[in-house]
């Protein structure tokens, strides 16, 4: 799913070699900012799944792209939002009588998710705009950045309405679907930008001799590793860590009881609280035995020290996911436990994409035409 971007340096032959966009300076100088906003989009994903985890992602019943960036500045404004709360079924089944102190609690932190949004929003499109006027952009890879900015743009309209799933009668929680689907679509949104600043990096990929299967490795990883997040988010929107709290027994069976007990089946894959955490324990199963074969092939090969770095980066924090997966099971998902998990879970991405990219396969140079038009061999 966030495998493969979608294109390679070599695709964008617009830049001359004497065009101020391919210097190595200015190269280095649109990777790093990338990979800043790519920064402040992990820091964004941990932040949302703090908020899910504390209940505090409905506290703000206004989508406000403009107003909302400022937080209310008298008691009538907070008397005003308080209301609106208490209108949701979420203040009436699990919140009711905490007051206005209690809802200031839920409402800050909800309120500097929204504004990191916001601020991701500028980090991208102020550096957009200076970096293309001056001339540091190569000329094909702008339609892609510009493409990048909408896609985050795009991410705060789904996060509104995933949002707006929980004012529904008799929730008290986000839709899961919604939630996955917001989660998917911040991982693409960041796994493009790591992409996109890896490729404006490094203009070619190093030769690796016999690379095709650690490269055919390394690609499932990366799209195990997305797959298991994304089951990960149906195991947040449903609280199924809540459930099971055993490894690697579910309820003292390998298969728990009632996995597929729904109607629709496919309604357990998103609804099913058993099937849900069974599923994302398998997953993360699989990935943990994908990414030691990655290993295993990958120190047996003559990688470049690079390389071979993000080999052993890539099971190092496999590993480590995994472990903090079964610790924030046994403990019951503390806040600060299950937030790491999710934050190692993005670098575990990141690291099998830096490695994925590492290992990309080269091409073919284009032949060279002569003046006239003709290949040299003619």
């Amino acid at each position: 799913m966030c495998g493969v971007m979608p294109f390679d340096v070599r695709d964008f032959p617009g830049a001359l070699p004497e065009d101020r966009a391919a210097s190595p300076l200015n190269r280095r100088l649109v990777a790093l900012w990338l990979f800043g906003v790519a920064g402040m989009v992990l820091v964004m994903i941990v932040l949302g799944g703090v908020t899910r985890l504390s209940g505090s992602g409905l506290s703000i019943m206004e989508w406000a792209p403009l107003r909302g960036a400022l937080p209310p500045m008298n008691d009538a404004e907070w008397q005003r939002l308080f209301h609106l709360y208490r209108q949701i079924p979420q203040y009436a089944l699990v919140n009711e009588g905490f007051g206005l102190a209690g809802f200031k609690q839920i409402f800050w932190l909800e309120w500097i998710h929204r504004l990191w949004g916001r601020l991701i929003g500028l980090a991208f499109l102020g550096p957009l705009i200076w970096l293309w006027a001056t001339g540091r952009i190569e000329r094909r890879m702008r339609s892609w950045l510009a493409l990048l900015f909408l896609l985050g743009a795009l991410q705060g309209v789904v996060g509104w309405i995933m949002v707006a799933s929980g004012f529904l009668p008799d929730s008290t929680a986000v839709s899961p679907v919604r939630l996955v689907v917001h989660l998917v679509l911040a991982l693409v949104l960041y796994s493009a930008l790591v992409w996109t600043g890896m490729t404006v990096l490094q203009r070619a990929p190093a030769r690796v001799a016999g690379a095709g299967w650690l490269r055919a490795c390394a690609l499932v990883c990366s799209s195990m590793v997305a797959l298991t997040i994304a089951t990960g988010g149906f195991v947040a929107g449903t609280r199924a860590g809540l459930d099971y709290n055993s490894f690697p027994l579910m309820d003292g069976q390998l298969v728990p009881q009632g996995y597929a007990s729904l109607r629709p089946l496919l309604r357990n894959l998103t609804e099913n609280i058993a099937a849900v955490q069974f599923n994302h324990r398998l997953l993360a199963t699989l990935t943990a035995i994908a990414a030691a074969a990655t290993v295993v092939l990958g120190l047996a090969a003559p990688l470049p020290r690079a390389a071979r770095i993000m080999v052993l980066m890539l099971g190092f924090t496999i590993a480590l996911q995994y472990g903090l997966g079964v610790a924030t099971l046994l403990l019951v998902v503390p806040v600060w436990l299950a937030s790491v998990h999710q934050a190692n879970a993005t670098l575990a991405l990141t690291a099998s994409l830096a490695l994925l990219h590492a290992l990309r396969p080269m091409r073919a140079p284009a032949a060279r035409m002569s003046p006239a038009g003709t290949s040299p061999r003619e």
